[in-house]
């Protein structure tokens, strides 16, 4: 890269390795990016113009000292129109997930309806289509539900279209509550959903007792809040928890059994590996 293009131009990266996505994901992310493309056979993302290149290479290798890292300039596109372009509607079951440039063609009572923004949670992703796939199983009307890690709120929206008779979108993130906020109120749904900010582990019990608790979250936070999920549910509650890889299904299957639940259903998309869990 030129001296003269490295301080206008947006750095690309691309990692291809055989070791633990899980931790090269940490490594980017902690070398500032801001969001990962996970590929078949690598991790493709950008940092912004001015990005010290061997800071994140350093990153990576700590990860993974055998890594192929290529760093190269970005080419120069309309990110606006290119990032719209690569949002599709998704149909889930009874529910489609939806941007608004794509939502006019469904029925508005099973869509959901979400602008991406900044937030996590478009339908984009493998572990949101998990969760809500998993939740039809178990949502009944009047249920009572807490969205651990909302992001967007799509995972609480869904449940209010569901029929859930309150919800609580937990989100710690400021920055992405006012979009959360935003795709209740274009839903329709903000007389079920109420987006709150705060880490979930204090939350929950505050809004305890709950029917159904969605958690897409990394698997190791997952694993920290298994006792505050299981102290909230009310008899006969379940949860569904997503962000977990394939790769971790085992060990996360012996936490649960050493934590006393059960798994009653299963999804897996790609990479990527949700389940429904609940006490015996």
């Amino acid at each position: 890269m030129s001296a003269g293009t490295e301080d206008t131009a947006w750095i690309s990266v691309r990692v291809r390795s055989d070791a633990d996505r899980a931790a090269l994901l940490d490594a980017l992310f902690a070398a500032g990016s801001q969001g990962v493309q996970e590929e078949r056979d690598s991790l493709l993302t950008h940092f912004a113009p001015g990005t010290d290149v061997e800071v994140v290479r350093s990153s990576v290798l700590a990860a993974d000292p055998r890594a192929d890292i290529e760093i190269g300039l970005a080419p120069t596109i309309d990110w606006t129109e290119a990032w719209k372009e690569r949002v599709r509607e998704h149909a889930l079951g009874d529910l489609v997930v939806a941007p608004p440039w794509l939502a006019g063609r469904h029925d508005p009572a099973r869509t959901i309806v979400i602008d991406p923004g900044m937030a996590f949670g478009t339908g984009e992703h493998p572990t949101t289509r998990g969760v809500v796939r998993l939740m039809q199983r178990l949502l009944r009307p009047g249920h009572v539900v807490a969205d651990l890690g909302a992001g967007s709120a799509v995972l609480a929206i869904a449940a209010a279209k569901l029929g859930a008779g309150r919800v609580a979108a937990i989100e710690l993130d400021e920055e992405a509550i006012g979009n959360a906020e935003e795709n209740v109120e274009r839903n329709g749904v903000g007389d079920q959903v109420v987006v709150m900010q705060g880490d979930a582990g204090v939350l929950l019990p505050l809004i305890a007792p709950v029917d159904v608790v969605l958690a897409n979250i990394i698997s190791s936070v997952l694993v920290q809040l298994l006792p505050t999920i299981g102290a909230a549910l009310a008899p006969g509650g379940a949860a569904v928890l997503s962000g977990i890889l394939l790769e971790e299904r085992d060990a996360m299957l012996a936490v649960l059994a050493t934590e006393g639940w059960r798994v009653t259903a299963e999804d897996q998309e790609e990479l990527w590996w949700s389940a429904s869990i609940a006490r015996p």
